[in-house]
């Protein structure tokens, strides 16, 4: 079974990649969040790989930090959750604001994801909310209490009305980023600070 591939990227697109490894090339579904992460086409690459194995096919998914990898193992572990969804839920939404969500039964967060419906959400938190608590979260992730969940939120917001606005998502998560959020202002007192950047 295949756990981990390195190489140079052959093909490059937002679900899937090619990846050369000694000649060999390697078909590797991956989520939104990876896509992003990985060099142009010719590039050098690591992916921590989960493969699936079904009657018709063996079918590989990467991701670029093994914690993505942890949650989509314990996303497919949970009833009516296959491969495919769990791997657009992690194109959706980052582990660490995933796991405050499952931690604190935010339904309305889950469900909003698409592909998830209340009762998905639901089943989610019962089957994931402890177990997520035993994954280490990558040095720098926020985190995981009512506080930052709320800042993701906001953050969320800000971001969903500049893009509504015209602005590139590039952008708009650049400006944020420059914004200091540790006094939990609302969300027009930070897209009247980012509005102040993106003008300039």
């Amino acid at each position: 079974m295949i756990a981990h591939l390195s190489g140079i990227v052959a093909l490059k697109s937002p679900d899937h990649i090619v990846l050369d490894v000694h000649g060999v090339g390697y078909r590797v579904l991956i989520p939104f969040s990876t896509y992003y992460e990985l060099p142009e086409e010719g590039g050098n690459t690591s992916l921590h790989i989960h493969t699936a194995v079904r009657e018709d096919a063996i079918v590989l998914y990467g991701f670029r930090s093994i914690t993505e990898k942890e949650f989509f193992q314990l996303l497919i572990g949970v009833s009516g959750v296959g491969p495919k969804l769990a791997r657009d839920i992690l194109s959706n939404i980052q582990p660490a604001p995933l796991a405050a969500a499952l931690q604190h039964g935010d339904i309305g967060k889950l469900s909003a994801i698409p592909g998830i419906g209340k009762k998905t959400a639901e089943r989610l938190i019962v089957e994931l909310r402890e177990k997520v608590r035993k994954i280490s979260l990558p040095e720098g992730s926020p985190e995981i209490s009512r506080e930052s969940v709320q800042n993701h939120y906001l953050l969320d917001d800000v971001t969903s009305a500049l893009i509504n606005l015209g602005y590139k998502e590039a952008l708009v998560k650049k400006a944020l980023m420059e914004i200091d959020n540790s006094e939990n202002g609302t969300v027009e007192e930070v897209l009247k600070k980012a509005l102040k950047l993106l003008m300039k």
